[in-house]
C-alpha cells in the first residue's frame, strides 16, 4: 500500500505541477468552459496513454539515449504549444458569446504525443516508482493504469479550475484579458520548460 501511495503522489506532483499542458488545460477551461474543452482534455489524456505505453515499452529510454531526437521532439512540442496558446488567445467576445474554436481532441493528443516532458516524467516514474508484482508486464500495466487514473483527476482539475474563472469574465474586454493571461502564462511555462 505504501508503494501505491508513493506512486500516486509522485505522479500527481509530476503531472500536476504548473507546466505547459496543465496551463493549456486551465486556459482552455477558462476560455471555452469545461464542456467546451472536453475534446482537448480527452485528447491530452489519450496522448498521455500512448506516452505511458511507449515508456513502458522502452521508448523513453531510447529518447534519453538519443538527445538529438529528444531535442527535435522538444522543438516540435514547443511549436505546437505556441499554436495552442494562440488558439486560446485568439477567441473573440465575452466567454458567454465566445467566437472561435476550442483546441480539439487532435490538438491535445498531438500535444502530449510530442511532449518530451511527459516522456521524461514517466521515465522517472517507471524507473523509480514502478510497483513490484508477480511479473514485469503486470507491474507495468498496474503502474501505468494508476498513473493514468491520477492524470485523469489532475488534468480534469486543471481544466475545471480554469473553467471556474469564466463567470468573472463575461465582458469581452475582461475575457480577452483572461485569455491573454493564460496564453502568456503558457508561453512563460514553455520558455522555462525548454530552457531547463
Amino acid at each position: 500500500m505504501e508503494a501505491v501511495i508513493s506512486l500516486v503522489l509522485t505522479t500527481a506532483l509530476l503531472l500536476g505541477s504548473p507546466g505547459p499542458a496543465p496551463l493549456a488545460l486551465a486556459g482552455v477551461g477558462a476560455s471555452f468552459g469545461f464542456k467546451g474543452g472536453m475534446g482537448f482534455l480527452t485528447g491530452i489524456l489519450a496522448g498521455l496513454l500512448v506516452v505511458i505505453f511507449a515508456v513502458a515499452a522502452g521508448l523513453g529510454a531510447l529518447l534519453a539515449a538519443y538527445p538529438p531526437v529528444s531535442f527535435l521532439c522538444q522543438v516540435i512540442g514547443v511549436a505546437y504549444l505556441v499554436y495552442v496558446a494562440y488558439k486560446i488567445a485568439s477567441g473573440q467576445g465575452g466567454v458567454n458569446e465566445l467566437n472561435g474554436t476550442a483546441p480539439s481532441f487532435k490538438d491535445g493528443f498531438i500535444l502530449n504525443l510530442i511532449n518530451p516532458k511527459a516522456y521524461a516524467a514517466f521515465l522517472a516514474i517507471f524507473s523509480s516508482n514502478m510497483l513490484v508484482l508477480d511479473s514485469q508486464l503486470l507491474s507495468a500495466i498496474v503502474t501505468g493504469a494508476i498513473c493514468f487514473l491520477v492524470a485523469v483527476l489532475v488534468d480534469g482539475l486543471w481544466m475545471a479550475t480554469g473553467g471556474s474563472f469564466r463567470r468573472f469574465f463575461t465582458k469581452p474586454t475582461h475575457a480577452k484579458r483572461l485569455r491573454l493571461g493564460f496564453s502568456g502564462a503558457l508561453l512563460i511555462s514553455i520558455i522555462v520548460a525548454f530552457v531547463l
